[in-house]
């Protein structure tokens, strides 16, 4: 177990300390360890800001030059708490119907096999891990999928300037963050200066009081079946800057109030679609279309881990949508 960062990270516009640039990530022979081998062996950005580890699935057969419905690539961001792994279910029911796209998964800052930056944890940090991912794989578009707050990431980033919108085909958000209003969100609470507090409240927010693990977890694991809860307790006990980023991220990254941004991401003109649980609590269908997102679906009986709880549902709408463009 890993010495755990108990640091609050800075806030915008806070003095960044000199003393300390990053705060590296653990190996991935522990990850794989506990977890397998579901991702293809990582790729490695050595950053100003930290290393950035990003998992590419290549084209399964040839790309047909005459099917310009299909994507030739295709990035993928995930949500606070679980890295890349958590998005596989998705990724592996998109790659059955489009076997010539190239996937690739992304551990975004503080998550998985990538460094927490000692920074503040606004968009802008995540935009420019974009940045170095889409120039490391010289891809000049791409469509996203965002998760959760890759959802939120992924509307902020097309917002944030044209060049970047340029580069993006598509955007399909599932359970979208970015207009989350939670009912039990304690303001002081969240931007307590006091680590445990901030930490206690922020867990609560999204795991709704103490993670709870599974105590099948390893026979699941075992099956193939990726452990949410686990992966997330792994990362705590393993990543000692992770629980760091998380409170920054659910702090400064966007997680409530891009009312905004989104409406600013609608009017850029790229094709946006969002996939939705029924029973989600952290976004709604009136919201999204209170900002102009029109192209919605919703799956009954979902909860906001759709893109695990039903990720052949949810591939199937983005198939639907891809293939619409």
């Amino acid at each position: 177990m890993a010495a755990v960062y108990n640091t609050l990270l800075p806030r915008p516009g806070d003095k960044i300390p000199s003393h300390v640039n990053s705060i590296p990530a653990p190996s991935e022979e522990s990850f794989t360890q506990t977890f397998g081998h579901h991702l293809p062996s990582a790729t490695y950005l050595s950053t100003s800001r930290g290393k950035i580890a990003y998992y590419t699935f290549p084209p399964a057969t040839t790309p047909n030059s005459c099917d310009n419905s299909s994507p030739s690539r295709v990035l993928l961001l995930h949500g606070v708490q679980t890295p890349a792994l958590g998005l596989v279910p998705l990724t592996s029911s998109l790659r059955t119907s489009f076997p010539a796209a190239e996937v690739v998964l992304v551990d975004l800052w503080g998550h998985g096999l990538s460094s927490t930056p000692v920074a503040a944890h606004s968009p802008s940090l995540f935009h420019s891990l974009i940045d170095y991912v889409l120039s490391a794989l010289d891809w000049s578009s791409c469509h996203i999928i965002g998760y959760s707050f890759g959802g939120s990431l992924a509307t902020s980033y097309i917002a944030s300037s044209s060049s970047r919108a340029s580069k993006i085909s598509s955007v399909s958000l599932v359970a979208p963050a970015g207009l989350w209003r939670a009912a039990d969100l304690d303001e002081q609470r969240l931007h307590s200066p006091d680590f445990e507090v901030a930490k206690t409240h922020v867990l609560e927010l999204l795991e709704g009081g103490a993670l709870v693990v599974p105590e099948n977890w390893a026979s699941r694991i075992a099956n193939g079946e990726i452990v949410a809860e686990k992966v997330r307790e792994w990362q705590m006990q393993n990543h000692e800057g992770h629980m760091a980023s998380v409170i920054a991220i659910v702090r400064d990254g966007g997680v409530f109030g891009q009312e905004e941004v989104y409406r600013k991401a609608v009017k850029t003109g790229i094709p946006i679609t969002a996939v939705l649980g029924g029973k989600d609590d952290v976004v709604f269908e009136k919201d999204l279309k209170e900002v102009g997102v029109e192209n919605v679906k919703v799956v009954r009986g979902a909860g906001h881990a759709v893109v695990r709880q039903e990720a052949a549902v949810v591939a199937k709408h983005i198939e639907k949508f891809w293939k619409g463009l």
